[in-house]
């Protein structure tokens, strides 16, 4: 699609050195969760943007953790959302540069969350500015969250707080674009959820290879407590092992990944389970009296997190662990719901010709097996989302010497500009 002389006046205004800064001042800002440090990076990122005149408002979810919106205003129409995090994960070892350094060689940026994604929020933010001064039909929102690497405690907040009206069908495709203008005016179309209203869309900014993301998994982490009676290891009939029961538990787990192996998305691949902690006894002379599993169950679009905690559990009611004097309790600390948005949905094919326009690579609409918080958005909001963003999740995020090349941060800044654009 070629561009029209407002765009490339916007597409102008994007500055590389003005990119480059932003990224270099919330790298050199902690976030690392846990423990949860992001009120640095909150601070930094509202620096910046009242710095480019844009409207700053913050929330606070837990004390000096706080979620941080920066909005350009537009029309009374629904409007675009931009999402990322403020959080990254822990340095860990390894590393040759400054992890909190912000170093900018060979056209890269390194640093702690330079590609997950403190690049994305950066490139979000000056495509904001960049926009400042046209007329949009709608606002469009950088909303950037905490806990994103641990619990979703961010934008669970968010979302309570956004009190949504019941739906009508929040599955259902948005109206085609030539539909657009009676949504931006108010006037109800009888297939676009009332929910969706306060947004056309959601675009985060996670990063992606600069890859349009139209589907990806959710996750949930399930504890399973297994309680048993201590004895001595010379009476071990004595007792009731733990451990024992959680080894049956394990095996059942690992059948139960076999077993959804056979029933893939076209995008996503299977659901998955994982054990990825056990922890039990107090000593090897001892039988142990507790022993308790960490599993990371990845979930698939449609499927509800509930169901899979009821599930686990009847699976585990069928090991008949009380038979060995055994108990058993389930629950689940973290779940981050999938999404799909139709490949056919306006969000999804603005954003699109918006990245490919904009310099990006010729890479097909893709699923992603990664979870983010863009699954609370379309499920607890109904809005449709896609993720776009630079950098890599598979070759750079959550490793040693993480970067990010400023060529992907131009791209990505000029693609959510030309997005909000064409949407709004």
């Amino acid at each position: 699609m070629s561009l029209t002389p407002a765009e490339r006046t916007v597409l102008d205004r994007i500055d590389e050195d003005l990119l480059v800064r932003v990224t270099q001042d919330l790298l050199r800002a902690p976030g690392q969760n846990p423990p949860g440090e992001e009120s640095a990076t909150v601070a930094a990122l509202a620096a910046a943007a009242r710095e480019l005149g844009l409207d700053v408002r913050t929330t606070p979810v837990e004390r000096d953790r706080d979620n941080v919106s920066v909005t350009l205003t537009g029309g009374n129409g629904p409007g675009l959302l931009l999402l990322g995090h403020t959080d990254v994960v822990p340095v860990g070892d390894g590393w040759t540069v400054d992890p909190f350094g912000g170093l900018l060689r060979d056209g890269r940026i390194y640093g702690r969350g330079a590609s997950d994604m403190k690049g994305g929020l950066a490139a979000a933010l000056v495509a904001l500015a960049a926009l400042r001064g046209t007329t949009l039909s709608g606002p469009v929102e950088l909303l950037a969250v905490v806990d994103e690497e641990e619990t979703g405690k961010g934008i669970r907040a968010y979302v309570e707080a956004a009190q949504p009206a019941p739906v009508d069908n929040p599955a259902e495709p948005g109206p085609p674009l030539d539909r657009l203008e009676a949504e931006r005016t108010g006037a109800r179309h009888n297939s676009t959820s009332t929910r969706s209203r306060r947004y056309l869309g959601c675009i985060t900014a996670e990063p992606t290879d600069l890859q349009t993301i139209i589907a990806a998994r959710g996750d949930s982490y399930l504890q399973v407590s297994v309680h048993g009676r201590a004895s001595h290891a010379g009476n071990p009939d004595g007792g009731a092992n733990a451990i024992y029961g959680a080894a049956a538990v394990v095996a059942e787990i690992e059948r139960l990944h076999h077993e959804l192996a056979a029933a893939p998305h076209p995008l996503l691949g299977p659901a998955t389970w994982s054990v990825g902690q056990i922890n039990g006894g107090t000593g090897g002379s001892i039988v142990p009296a507790d022993c308790v599993i960490v599993a990371d169950r990845r979930l698939l679009p449609g499927e509800s997190p509930a169901d899979v905690l009821v599930d686990l559990g009847r699976r585990i009611a069928a090991l008949h662990l009380e038979d060995r004097g055994l108990t058993v309790e389930l629950a689940m600390p973290m779940e981050m719901p999938a999404f799909e948005t139709p490949e056919e949905h306006d969000l999804v094919r603005v954003t699109e010709a918006a990245r490919f326009d904009a310099g990006g690579p010729p890479l097909p609409l893709a699923g992603w097996t990664a979870a983010c918080d863009g699954g609370y958005v379309a499920r607890d909001l109904g809005v449709p989302v896609v993720v776009l963003g630079p950098g890599s999740v598979t070759t750079q995020a959550h490793r040693a010497d993480e970067s990010v090349a400023v060529a992907e941060l131009v791209i990505a800044a000029r693609a959510y500009a030309l997005a909000a654009l064409r949407l709004l």
